[in-house]
């Protein structure tokens, strides 16, 4: 009924205050961006269509526009800095949060000998001046920086691998697109999987799901990609290789690059499902949202 209507479209008018893209349905009923999103991937993983909270009308990104109007009205508005509570100009914040306000969060200038210290910028002076960083031994310090060293050779460990996979021989790339389907079951569950493509003269096709295939993923406000790479091709030899999944040249999600290895053969061509590796749900529920997920894949096949 009404109420019920109530308390869904209550968390998402909570954000039409905040700046942003402001999205109307056909009768009018505003939404963000975000929760707008939010919207067509839940609607995706129930299997049915995305409806206005307010007025359940069918929403799209075909049907839905922004609402240039509101926007401008919204960005004229006062806002409350996220640090001070105190209200600005919507204008003036971005520059009072970064250079301005005496409660934002800075870190110590000693950071980069391994203080961990961050608060508020009106304590950062007396922090610094009682820091017991500056006045640690070069072994004590030595032993800071080489944990420090550590994480950056694990970061520079991934960006050398990627160059040196660049450099063999055979090396195949391909556009893919995830499309959605159902399984069979009694209570069905959403899956993807590509049509088949060709990569290195052998044909393969992608599978992925979302939360490892719970139940209610609907129903979860994390929610994951994970996905397969299946070799359909018959082979002579086994044939070893890495491989990673990549955004799209026409995507924005943002995915941090992981390269995995598998020997394939006729008796075992399928991977373990593997994490797809988006920074975080919001990038997930984009690509939800999506009709289709398009990605581009690289396969590296490993000479012996």
């Amino acid at each position: 009924g009404w109420l019920g209507m109530a308390y869904a479209w209550l968390p998402f008018s909570l954000h039409l205050s905040k700046g942003g893209v402001k999205l109307s349905c056909t009768n009018g009923h505003l939404m963000c961006a975000g929760c707008f999103i939010h919207l067509l991937a839940d609607a995706r993983l129930k299997e049915e269509q995305a409806t206005c909270p307010n007025c359940r009308c069918e929403i799209s990104k075909s049907l839905c526009c922004r609402n240039l109007a509101v926007e401008k009205a919204v960005s004229e508005l006062p806002s409350e800095c996220g640090f001070c509570m105190r209200q600005f100009p919507r204008s003036l914040l971005e520059r009072h949060q970064k250079e301005e306000c005496q409660d934002r969060v800075t870190q110590c200038r000693y950071k980069r000998i391994g203080c961990p210290w961050q608060g508020p910028y009106h304590e950062l002076t007396v922090h610094e001046a009682e820091c017991t960083h500056p006045t640690k031994t070069g072994n004590e310090l030595m032993e800071i920086l080489d944990e420090m060293d550590q994480t950056h050779k694990k970061e520079m460990q991934l960006y050398n691998s990627i160059f040196s996979l660049l450099s063999f021989e055979k090396i195949g790339y391909t556009e893919v697109q995830f499309r959605p389907y159902r399984t069979d079951d009694f209570i069905t569950r959403l899956y993807y999987e590509t049509p088949r493509f060709t990569v290195l003269n052998q044909t393969w096709v992608l599978k992925a799901r979302v939360n490892d295939s719970e139940r209610n993923p609907n129903l979860s406000c994390k929610r994951t990609l994970s996905f397969q790479l299946i070799l359909k091709s018959k082979i002579s030899s086994p044939m070893e290789c890495s491989f990673l999944l990549l955004k799209g040249p026409y995507d924005d999600v943002k995915i941090n690059p992981v390269i995995y290895h598998f020997i394939f053969t006729n008796e075992n061509n399928e991977t373990e499902y593997v994490p797809l590796p988006i920074i975080d749900s919001v990038e997930c529920n984009k690509l939800l949202a999506a009709k289709n997920i398009n990605l581009r894949l690289f396969i590296f096949q490993i000479q012996k």
